[in-house]
């Protein structure tokens, strides 16, 4: 049977009341929060698409899972469950737990760069590129041609560009210790990685001497893709094509908050022993025994049962069916998108939307400002301001504007995406009364979070 409707793979037991909010009062609420959307309170947003990140909601396995939680702090029954799931998935030898992504990226960073190094991505996140930069070394953003036209259909458009990573490990060579891919490519669109991309570059980096991770926050999804979009894949599982992925490569850091299916928790796995003890001492050092990582037993138990979840063809089947029913909705309407619509996330093309205000007022910034202001909806611009800041203190245009609504995993309804798009037709059709922000003040580092702004006469 061959129907359209989009239909959840799960029942709702737990209900929470979200508020409504009037046009005024998000004026108000908006001056109040200095015209950044993170400085909200999540009380007053009726449809919560900053982040994908730690915001789902948790199955009954999951909360069962919960209560078994051993809190010991050393050698806990939780800690086993949970690295047997993760070296189930990845293959990887040495499975250290964090209490989230960055904290993983600090710890491997930090055991492995020196001030100078290059690290070449398809494109780095803001948490990567600012522990990279921390440590004084390049964060090199290499993404294939295709990458920064929007309005380009490809299959993985997130692919890393394989010539270009071959010249930098040549350039540098000494002082590229690493060199990563992000599945899928969040920075570009939430695009996906194709499988003989991530063979090709794990090849490159073992003929130049440089590890190879993978920034693995969507690995499920990307899996997905592969399955849906590459030749060869259609009969595999996508717990088969993860593991695949996994095995090019030599390590990977994993925010559990998104593909992990829990709200805290994520974790570093690598092969090297020796690598892998550096590590462990700066767990230890900031994070907590090896065994805990910073994270409760029962946060431990909900990564284990959500590592398994995420690879049920019906979830993962529904999830990317409902960010591409919203993208199906907007390109019949006219709204620019990045194409094709990614695996957790749409990104309005904000350049292309709002032509008359120039990238020195964030016009990315602004249209986030102008979907609360109308709608209630929160989201996110990865642009100019979260991108802009170089190192040396200077400002560089970002390569595009993006909106980012990213979608929490099974929290909303297609009656929530058919509101969502209501809102964003009608921004569309009132976007040339948008005007553009500038920056009152901002932090020298992840300036996004917290920089208060003001709106442009």
């Amino acid at each position: 049977m061959h129907f359209k409707t989009i239909i959840e793979p799960f029942r709702i037991k737990t209900v929470e009341p979200i508020r409504q909010t009037t046009r005024e009062e998000r004026e108000t609420l908006l001056k109040e929060a200095g015209y950044n959307l993170f400085l909200l309170r999540a009380e007053d947003v009726l449809i919560d698409l900053l982040t994908d990140s730690g915001t789902g909601a948790m199955s009954s396995a999951q909360w069962a899972g919960m209560m078994l939680g051993d809190e010991s702090y050393a050698g806990a029954k939780s800690f086993y469950k949970f690295e047997a799931a993760a070296r189930r998935i990845t293959g990887f030898k040495h499975i250290i737990p964090t209490h989230q992504g960055r904290a993983a990226e600090r710890i491997l960073f930090g055991s492995l760069l020196e001030p100078g190094d290059v690290v070449a991505n398809n494109t780095h996140f803001d948490t990567t590129r600012a522990n990279v930069e921390y440590r004084h070394a390049t964060a090199l953003d290499i993404p294939n041609a295709a990458a920064h036209d929007p309005a380009r259909v490809l299959p993985f458009k997130g692919n890393i560009d394989l010539d270009a990573l071959e010249r930098t490990l040549i350039e540098n060579k000494g002082h590229a210790p690493l060199a990563m891919i992000t599945v899928t490519n969040n920075s570009g669109g939430g695009q996906p990685v194709s499988m003989s991309n991530i063979r090709a570059a794990s090849e490159i980096c073992r003929r130049h001497g440089a590890l190879f991770f993978l920034d693995a926050c969507r690995f499920a999804e990307n899996a997905w893709f592969i399955k849906t979009r590459e030749e060869g894949y259609a009969g595999q599982s996508p717990l088969e094509i993860a593991q695949e992925m996994f095995s090019y490569a030599d390590g990977c850091t994993m925010s559990a908050k998104k593909d992990g299916m829990a709200n805290i928790g994520g974790f570093l796995a690598l092969n090297d022993d020796t690598l892998a003890e550096k590590c462990r001492n700066l767990l230890i050092l900031t994070e907590g025994f090896p065994t805990y990582g910073g994270l409760a037993g029962y946060d431990l138990e909900a990564i284990a049962v959500g590592l398994e979840e995420v690879l049920h063809e019906d979830y993962l089947q529904y999830r990317t069916r409902s960010v591409a029913y919203l993208g199906d909705i907007l390109t019949r309407n006219g709204v620019p998108i990045v194409q094709p619509p990614g695996g957790h996330a749409i990104y309005i093309d904000a350049l292309s939307m709002l032509p008359h205000i120039p990238q020195s007022e964030y016009p990315a910034w602004a249209l986030s400002l102008a979907l609360y202001l109308e709608g209630g909806i929160r989201s996110v611009e990865i642009g100019s301001v979260m991108f802009g800041h170089q190192p040396d203190g200077s400002e560089k245009p970002a390569a595009m504007e993006l909106v980012r609504m990213a979608f929490p995993r099974r929290v909303y309804t297609q009656s929530h995406v058919d509101y969502l798009a209501e809102v964003i037709l009608y921004v569309n059709s009132i976007k040339d009364t948008i005007r553009g922000v500038r920056m009152v003040s901002a932090p020298e580092v992840l300036r996004h979070f917290s920089a208060r702004m003001q709106m442009v006469e």
